[in-house]
């Protein structure tokens, strides 16, 4: 699977059209359960939830090895997401840079 999730997890309002989202921006696949109404992502474990506004804001937190940070951070600003915090550069590891998808605040 191109682009590896190291760790993540994701909750939302509308997990169907935020699973499209991540979907389409990195080219992931993901099945939906309807008897627990999650949505399986094939990294293998994680998966995207629906939350409750009340009891837990829609939330996302994750990691993604990417070949071309910029580039990528080009793409989610195309499919609708927003910037939060630019690509910094982390000395002897790399970089990072955070962003808010189409749910986010």
């Amino acid at each position: 699977m191109p682009n590896p999730v190291v760790h993540w997890e994701i909750g939302a309002q509308d997990a169907a059209k935020i699973g499209a989202f991540y979907g389409e921006l990195f080219g992931w696949r993901t099945d939906h359960n309807p008897a627990l109404n999650y949505r399986r992502v094939d990294t293998g474990v994680e998966g995207i939830m629906p939350t409750d506004q009340k009891t837990m804001p829609p939330y996302v937190t994750f990691y993604i090895q990417v070949d071309d940070l910029q580039a990528y951070l080009d793409r989610e600003l195309r499919l609708g997401g927003k910037s939060v915090v630019p690509p910094r550069r982390i000395p002897g590891i790399g970089a990072f840079a955070l962003f808010a998808d189409p749910e986010g605040p």
